[in-house]
């Protein structure tokens, strides 16, 4: 073993026992790398990623689109796109889940009490939780796009779509942190996954992914307005098929960072200080 091949790990902690940048995109990329072969060795963990943007397009197309078509005026056609970049919306919230309960098996499993033993950055682990997380949050996006062209969607705004997914991808990152905190304090995967659904489910009907939200009472209008979802969605609408798009972007990319801005302090103490 050369010397180079010893001292290497040495240069990524510091005299004081602080861990510069570099270090912490060093034990960043392992720790992604890591999470991918665990992937790659366990392909059924990506089977909500490639069956869940397939049923859920189907189902919404076929068994709602008729109906909610008519009321928009333009059919089933007139529903595929105006539901699709809901979709894209709904995978990065849907998706995110996930990395909190991919969190929770960790430290039950005792693999994150190796990871606190060795000297890496602790926001190290929770980068490459939200990075792999990402990757198949692409994925998904990716299979849900193909259906979505099968099923009638047409993509008329290359640009736009990127943009949709790009935003979507931004929103996804913020609320992995809301999700790895959960991770962090709840005792089982179990736990998160059923306080994830309480929190998913009315964000995502109670917004303007699956229907436009004239109909609805006048309470829940008021939710849908403040529903950081139904920003995205009609942000992303705006993107792919046209319309307004400047005040529901800016107000998403607000969420995005705000929801950041608080969480990820949050969830790196609650990791750090897990015992």
């Amino acid at each position: 073993m050369s010397a180079a091949t010893v001292t290497a790990p040495v240069k990524d902690v510091q005299d004081d026992g602080r861990i510069p940048l570099r270090g912490h995109l060093r034990h960043t990329g392992a720790l992604v790398r890591r999470n991918l072969l665990w992937i790659r060795q366990d392909p059924e963990s990506m089977a909500d990623a490639l069956l869940m943007p397939i049923i859920f397009t189907l189902l919404f197309v076929f068994v709602f689109g008729g109906s909610i078509g008519q009321a928009l005026g333009g059919g089933q056609d007139g529903y595929v796109q105006y539901v699709i970049p809901g979709m894209i919306a709904m995978m990065s919230m849907t998706l995110s889940q996930g990395v909190g309960t991919g969190f929770s098996q960790d430290f039950n499993s005792g693999v994150m009490d190796r990871f606190r033993s060795l000297p890496i950055g602790r926001g190290s682990v929770l980068f490459a939780k939200i990075s792999v997380e990402l990757i198949r949050m692409l994925f998904a996006t990716t299979v849900l796009m193909i259906v979505a062209v099968l099923v009638g969607f047409d993509i008329n705004h290359w640009a736009g779509l990127f943009g949709a997914v790009g935003l979507s991808t931004l929103f996804a990152s913020s609320i992995m942190w809301v999700f790895l905190t959960l991770g962090v304090i709840m005792k089982s995967a179990q736990s998160v996954q059923a306080m994830g659904f309480l929190v998913l489910f009315p964000l995502q009907f109670g917004s303007s992914i699956f229907a436009p939200t004239q109909s609805m009472p006048g309470w829940l209008q008021s939710f849908t307005d403040y529903n950081p979802l139904s920003t995205l969605a009609d942000a992303a609408r705006g993107l792919m098929v046209g319309g307004p798009v400047a005040h529901d972007l800016w107000v998403t990319i607000a969420w995005s960072v705000a929801i950041t801005a608080v969480m990820a302090p949050v969830a790196i103490h609650k990791f750090r200080t897990k015992s």
